[in-house]
């Protein structure tokens, strides 16, 4: 079956602070949602699927090699929205605004060195975002939905530094899925550019 993977940032300890406050407040929504731990929730860049041990070197060597050829990124949290329509809603979000573009860049790279090994690419446009709750089929009250939307439309934090992308592993469990860290490289390692 493979090792479950994906390659992720953490979320700098700031913005983990106004995460962690948003999310207990949508606890206490009466919304059918399965909301996602704080500590589960990163930004993802490449989700790998499964992928066989004999795979991980060439993947670590290559992403070590990507990884340096970009700066750091600077992020900060913008606003809440949702995946889906307002009737059907699927996915609950956090934004973020700061390197975007670049941040885009390093995608496609990094998906463009991985393919060869098997990793397929991405064919949707990058929307950086973290996932704090996933939707039931009757999500609950759409007029609940809104008054979070409009009270969290403004939402920000300090702005924060994204150093290192990490690879984690992904095991499901009944209670849901625990991360793993398996290898962690710097951004832009390799000088200045």
């Amino acid at each position: 079956m493979g090792i479950r993977s994906f390659l992720a940032f953490e979320l700098p300890i700031e913005i983990k602070k106004v995460v962690a406050a948003v999310s207990e407040d949508l606890k206490t929504s009466s919304l059918k949602a399965r909301w996602v731990k704080v500590e589960n929730i990163h930004l993802t860049v490449v989700f790998l699927g499964h992928i066989a041990p004999e795979q991980l070197n060439p993947i670590q060597e290559r992403t070590g090699t990507v990884c340096g050829r970009h700066p750091p990124f600077e992020i900060r949290l913008q606003g809440m929205g949702c995946f889906g329509s307002r009737r059907h809603p699927r996915v609950l979000w956090l934004g973020l605004t700061g390197d975007i573009k670049q941040m885009a860049i390093f995608k496609k790279d990094l998906q463009n060195t991985l393919e060869p090994l098997g990793i397929k690419m991405e064919k949707r446009p990058f929307r950086p975002h973290l996932t704090v709750g996933r939707f039931r089929k009757d999500a609950g009250p759409i007029r609940e939905l809104d008054a979070l939307l409009a009270k969290h439309e403004a939402l920000t934090s300090p702005v924060c530094q994204l150093n290192e992308l990490v690879l984690f592993r992904s095991d499901l469990r009944p209670n849901g899925a625990v991360y793993t860290q398996m290898a962690g490289w710097p951004l832009g390692s390799m000088g200045d550019l």
